[in-house]
């Protein structure tokens, strides 16, 4: 299990050679900017406005690294108070890479 762990961390770490580097922040998901009803234990993000932009990356999924811990989130929101490359994950995304009680953590991410 551990191999598998860190075979994926590593194919991810590669994965994320062009990554932007950002804050991720939580928030609690409902309907989104995509048009999309979503839960807190959905895997789901809200992207910066700059990386928004229109609506063109909805539903696309993106990878995202903190200190070689991995999720996949589906794009279904933006965030308007989000620096260009930062990006708000849903409590059960975010909990994948660190506790809550954190708040904010600078991650590397990359659309997949």
């Amino acid at each position: 299990m551990f191999f598998t762990q860190r075979f994926l961390s590593i194919l991810a770490l590669v994965g994320m050679a062009n990554a932007f580097s950002g804050d991720a922040t939580y928030y609690a998901p409902g309907l989104g900017a995509c048009g999309r009803n979503n839960q807190a234990s959905d895997h789901v993000v809200a992207l910066s406005v700059a990386q928004y932009g229109n609506g063109e990356n909805c539903f696309k999924s993106i990878g995202v690294n903190y200190q070689g811990k991995y999720v996949e989130a589906t794009v279904v929101d933006k965030c308007e108070g989000c620096g260009p490359n930062d990006i708000d994950l849903s409590p059960s995304a975010f909990t994948v890479l660190a506790s809550e009680d954190v708040g904010r953590i600078q991650v590397t991410w990359d659309y997949l």
